[in-house]
């Protein structure tokens, strides 16, 4: 299916008007491009490997929309309307440019053209292959993970995830209860129950992390009644934090990010059991200072710093 795509540039302060005006002459909905910051609720909501990286906001700001081409739609009058609706506004505010411009885009399948970048990879000894991919003869004696991580989670190739499968192999042990904080595809909770653990609660902000993680799970063979995932902010929802349970576990992993890592740790030490292990990725090399500081705050005892490229993974106990 093909679609119109107008494209107006204005100036980011001017996005929620622009929309709601354009609203009015039947364009609904916009994808926004811009470079505005993350707000610090924004970054607590993202549990994913790496913090996007976005250049200085310039307040240029594009909004895209969409239209079918239908062969009932006037997109010549659309266009139109929405110039002059444009120019009348330009009276009341600073809109930028406010120029509109129209191009021609197809429906593409998201969901799977993806697929063509991801491929099997090793973390050590590890095979990580896809599960669309069959894994090689010479590889099937070795520890494999399938994974089918979507188009929402991480796929374990990053820094930040590997580090923390080679801390959590080298601490985990037979039967162990494990915490996965920001479980997204559950690619830690299953290796850990491939290396022995005997149950693992994954949380997470993100709905389709349930599905995700399943899906992994028995794509591995893992028993689901083993990986239990809940929906829910562990740093501030007391009713998660109580689902989750206090001195509980052997091991809590969190590879989220240094902002989500600082606030998260004192309310995390309650759900290890003295001696437990807090393994952390997810922090970039200049938060190493500022996450050691907060784990030790916390009144954890650091055990490993260890690095891969730009990253950093803080290994901590429980003390007794």
């Amino acid at each position: 299916m093909k679609w119109n795509k107008l494209t107006v540039k204005t100036t980011t302060e001017a996005e929620d008007i622009i929309i709601s005006t354009l609203y009015d002459v039947g364009l609904e909905g916009a994808e926004i491009e811009d470079k505005v910051p993350l707000t610090e609720s924004d970054k607590e909501q993202m549990f994913v490997d790496i913090l996007p990286q976005i250049e200085p906001d310039d307040g240029i700001a594009y909004l895209n929309f969409f239209v079918e081409q239908d062969g009932k739609t006037d997109i010549q009058q659309i266009m139109e309307d929405a110039k002059q609706a444009l120019e009348e506004l330009r009276e009341f505010m600073d809109i930028g440019e406010g120029s509109i411009t129209l191009s021609e885009t197809e429906d593409k399948d998201w969901i799977n053209n993806w697929k063509e970048f991801f491929h099997q990879f090793y973390i050590d000894d590890l095979l990580v292959i896809p599960s669309w991919e069959e894994v090689p003869e010479e590889d099937r004696d070795k520890k494999i993970l399938h994974i089918d991580p979507g188009t929402a989670f991480g796929t374990g190739k990053h820094e930040t995830t590997q580090l923390c499968i080679k801390q959590l192999k080298k601490y985990v042990q037979p039967g162990d209860e494990i915490l996965d904080v920001g479980t997204g595809s559950g690619i830690l909770g299953i290796l850990a129950l491939m290396f022995g653990a005997g149950h693992v609660v994954g949380t997470d902000l993100d709905p389709c992390a349930i599905t995700a993680a399943y899906e992994n799970m028995d794509v591995n063979g893992i028993d689901r009644g083993d990986f239990d995932v809940m929906i829910g902010n562990l740093i501030t929802d007391k009713d998660i934090q109580d689902r989750v349970g206090y001195e509980k576990y052997d091991i809590v992993m969190a590879n989220i990010l240094a902002e989500v890592l600082v606030p998260l740790t004192p309310v995390i030490t309650a759900q290890m059991k003295p001696g437990g292990i807090y393994i952390t990725s997810g922090i970039i090399s200049d938060k190493e200072s500022t996450v050691c500081k907060a784990v030790e705050d916390a009144g954890l005892t650091i055990l490993e710093v260890t690095r891969q490229g730009e990253w950093v993974s803080v290994t901590a106990r429980k003390d007794q």
